[in-house]
């Protein structure tokens, strides 16, 4: 299992609307991605504009080339994508032990 962890800035005063639209993004589009296992929204407490959105993934390929390469991947930027104040950070991570 692969782990993608995407740390997510949005533009101030948006949270709601992002809220209902991440939500809504990971469960039509991405968790009908080929590898899908499983999501967590996570909103900081400290930064209200900051998110984590970590996706469980079967292979690092079902995220890197069966989703990012596929047409799905231009519906899910489409929903989220304009509430971004700056490009999304992504990290893959596995487990060591």
């Amino acid at each position: 299992m692969i782990l993608e962890v995407v740390d997510i800035r949005i533009q101030p005063g948006q949270q709601a609307a992002f809220e209902e639209a991440i939500t809504r993004g990971v469960t039509t589009v991405i968790a009908k991605a080929k590898g899908y296992q499983g999501h967590t929204i996570k909103h900081s407490i400290e930064t209200p504009e900051r998110y984590l959105l970590q996706i469980q993934w079967e292979t690092l390929e079902n995220h890197t080339v069966d989703f990012r390469g596929s047409p799905a991947f231009g519906e899910w930027r489409a929903i989220v994508g304009p509430f971004f104040a700056a490009p999304p950070v992504v990290e893959h991570f596995m487990a060591v032990a």
